[in-house]
Formats: structure tokens, sequence, C-alpha cells
């Protein structure tokens, strides 16, 4: 679920290649791209995300995808030749430099489950891939302070987040990992605390930050909110805010990026 409003880009479908890849934490793989048609790209910062094409064969093709990805262009897609069609796949700008056009993305990897991250894990400088800009989830509304809650997959969301706030920003975040060693540089700040969470080992997503969020004493005045992550989490961060502590949904975003049971 997810109450995030898509953006459909002007820039469209973004043509560019693999720069170099390398793996920044022992489960997370960042891919750089560069070249090609990223001067056409127009970054917003914060949580900006994209619908990143992946060539999975060599049949994969990307000079035949839709511009856009609303609904006539998911029907145009979903009618290419199957064994030409690439995998889509959600993904965050971790970061971008415009003066040499390089675009990071980060992937989290757990060995060989799922589809575009043992590809960024084995990918090679010069292959080519494409996006379309889908803007950005972060949408705030005016408030005293801050919470922002994700697993690792919305890690690379949070860290843009934190990295684009105002200076003078006051909150909370909290990031749940399965493996400490997961930890990046926090560029929050000085006034948000980022809590770092590391969940029991085979349980659920959610596990360290719902109790985490539930135990949190709440600063005075209004909160402005930001969820994402496994579906579970994202909606029980919401859920907690919204009948518990009385937050208006309007000041809830949320938005679930996958769900364990379709993983597994």
């Amino acid at each position: 679920m997810s109450n995030i409003t898509i953006t459909h880009a002007p820039s469209g479908l973004v043509h560019t290649t693999v720069v170099r890849s390398e793996r920044v934490t022992p489960h997370m793989m960042r891919v750089t791209l560069g070249g090609g048609e990223l001067d056409r790209f127009e970054h917003r910062g914060f949580d900006q995300w994209f619908r990143l094409a992946v060539p999975v064969s060599e049949e994969s093709r990307l000079d035949n995808l839709p511009d856009r990805f609303g609904l006539a262009g998911y029907l145009r897609f979903v009618t290419l030749p199957k064994g030409t069609r690439p995998v889509i796949r959600n993904y965050t700008v971790r970061a971008f430099r415009p003066e040499s056009l390089e675009l990071d993305v980060d992937f989290v990897v757990h060995g060989t489950e799922g589809v575009a991250a043992p590809w960024a894990a084995s990918v090679q400088p010069g292959a080519e891939v494409a996006f379309i800009d889908q803007g950005c989830g972060w949408a705030p509304v005016p408030s005293d302070w801050l919470l922002l809650a994700a697993d690792e997959s919305g890690l690379p969301a949070v860290a843009g987040i934190l990295r684009d706030l105002p200076r003078d920003a006051v909150g909370h975040a909290f990031v749940e990992l399965f493996d400490d060693a997961d930890r990046q540089l926090s560029e929050a700040p000085e006034g948000v605390q980022v809590h770092w969470l590391v969940r029991p080992e085979g349980a659920a997503p959610g596990a360290a930050v719902l109790p985490a969020v539930r135990e949190l004493a709440f600063p005075a005045g209004s909160v402005y909110a930001f969820a994402v992550g496994e579906s579970a989490l994202a909606t029980g961060v919401r859920r907690h805010l919204v009948s518990a502590r009385g937050v208006p949904k309007g000041n809830v975003t949320f938005c679930g990026y996958w769900k364990r049971q379709k993983a597994n």
C-alpha cells in the first residue's frame, strides 16, 4: 500500500550506461550510471525514485520501451514480446553528480534472491540501462518535527531525505537493518536523531522499528512522518501514528516497497 503520488517527469525514458559498481556495505551494492541521456535528468533530491529497466538476457531490448509508465505505458510494455522485455523495478536515486553526469543507485543484495540485486552484483561497466523518473514521495506538511522509519530497502530514501533536509530540522529517523554492518554514514541535521536498529535473526521486517516507534516519547507539537520499506512495516507505522497517536492521515506518507511473503 502507498499514498505516494506518482509524478511522470518530462524527461521520459532516459538511456544511460553502467560506469562502475562497488559493494559499499556487506549487503548493499552501489551501481553508478553515467553519460548517455543523463543530461535530461532533473535531480530533485530527497527520496526521488524511478522505474529502472534491467536487461536480464541478451534478447532484452531498451529501444522500444514507453516514455511514461502510466496506464497506457504499462499496457504498451506488457504487449511487448515477453522474451525481449527487461525487468522493471523501482529504485531511489542515492546520489546525483551533475558536474560529471553520474547517478548512484543502491541495491540490497541477499545472495542470489531476486532479479535486480543479482544483476547489480555482477553487472559490468558499459552495460546499458534505462529509467523513467517518477518524482519524490517526500511531501512534508507544516509541522514541528519529523519522524522517518524504514528497513534496509528504504535506507536510500531516508539517507537522501536526511541529506537534503533543512539544517534546522528536528526529529527522529529509525532505520532497521538485518546486519549492523550495513549502516551508512548519515548526513542528518544536528537536530534529527538517527536510530540504527537490528532486527532479530529470522524476525519479520518491522520487528525492531515498530516497538521503537511505539515507545518513542513524542516531542511537543505536530509531526510529519515518512514510513517506507516492507509493506507491513510501512502500514504498521502509519496505523500506530493515526490510531494510537492521533496523527492526521495527511501528515503521514507511507509506501510498501515490497511484501515479505512475495520475496520469500
